[in-house]
């Protein structure tokens, strides 16, 4: 593990290429060959007993080697996570708007993973489930991978009790509380999903909480984990959350811009815990606001 990386893996296939430079570039077409060239430089690609691959390897085919990412230029995240509690098993994080939880797209030492795992020293820390980038919020990560499916299981199970809790317009066509269920698909661009018809799949439960003049802040229950679930559900009901760049309609969003963050955050989490027997209740020390 370097500054909380931990090293990617790929096996390679069979093939006829010269070297093993001359596959990646065509592997990951994606990845500049002066960016490959300086991981070889650094020693940072290696096979599975530890051999150092150099810009001249010959294409060492059906093996698995390992390699550092590197992003060039990766924009900072002007935010800072907050732990909240931590045990043998568990790590749990307040998570601000506008940071990933694992690294994607142009941030890897930016995402709340690396973050974790450079400040604690954890190079087996993962996250026992996710929310988007956009939402801020509670964040569980378990501490060591013999006990990650455990954790993974209460959400695939529904034995986690989540409350979020978000700042919408008034719909006065609505009566809350009420239960919204529909069935969700992906949509295009992919990254999004949509409401069709047919058998739901997806169920949120939504209570109006306080008004805010034209806009009021609602809670959350939702008894299913779909993506973009709850930003789907609100949409759907003529109440999308306040700076959604994705619902109801894909608006351009600068990703580097850290301004109008969505008012959407996970507040609450109840579980049993698998190993310890102890009932967990943990709740998020931030808040929303309409003057962000």
């Amino acid at each position: 593990m370097k500054q909380g990386v931990t090293p990617s893996a790929h096996w390679l296939p069979l093939g006829n290429w010269s070297s093993l430079l001359d596959y990646l570039k065509v592997q990951f077409p994606e990845i500049s060959e002066e960016i490959w060239l300086k991981r070889l430089q650094k020693k940072e690609v290696v096979s599975e007993s530890g051999e150092v691959y150099h810009a001249h390897s010959l294409y060492p085919a059906s093996t698995r080697i390992y390699y550092y990412r590197e992003i060039e230029d990766e924009p900072r995240i002007p935010f800072y996570e907050t732990i909240l509690f931590e045990d043998e098993h568990i790590v749990v994080v307040d998570k601000p708007h506008f940071i990933p939880v694992v690294p994607s797209g142009r941030f890897l030492h930016q995402s709340l993973l690396v973050r974790l795992k450079h400040r604690l020293n954890l190079p087996e820390l993962s996250p026992i489930h996710r929310i988007d980038r956009e939402t801020a919020g509670l964040v569980v990560f378990c501490k060591n991978e013999a006990e990650r499916g455990g954790y993974q299981n209460l959400f695939a199970d529904r034995k986690v009790n989540k409350t979020y809790v978000a700042i919408a317009p008034i719909n006065l066509e609505l009566t809350f509380p009420l239960t919204f269920a529909c069935k969700m698909v992906e949509a295009n661009p992919f990254f999004r999903m949509k409401k069709v018809h047919g058998e739901a799949n997806s169920e949120t439960w939504i209570e109006q909480s306080q008004k805010l003049g034209d806009y009021a802040l609602y809670t959350l229950k939702p008894v299913t984990g779909k993506k973009h679930q709850l930003r789907v559900h609100l949409a759907a009901l003529n109440i999308p959350i306040l700076n959604d760049p994705y619902y109801p309609e894909l608006r351009d969003w600068d990703k580097s811009d850290f301004k109008n963050p969505l008012k959407l955050l996970a507040k609450k989490l109840e579980f049993i815990d698998p190993f310890s027997g102890e009932t967990r209740c943990f709740e998020s020390q931030l808040d929303l606001t309409l003057d962000e």
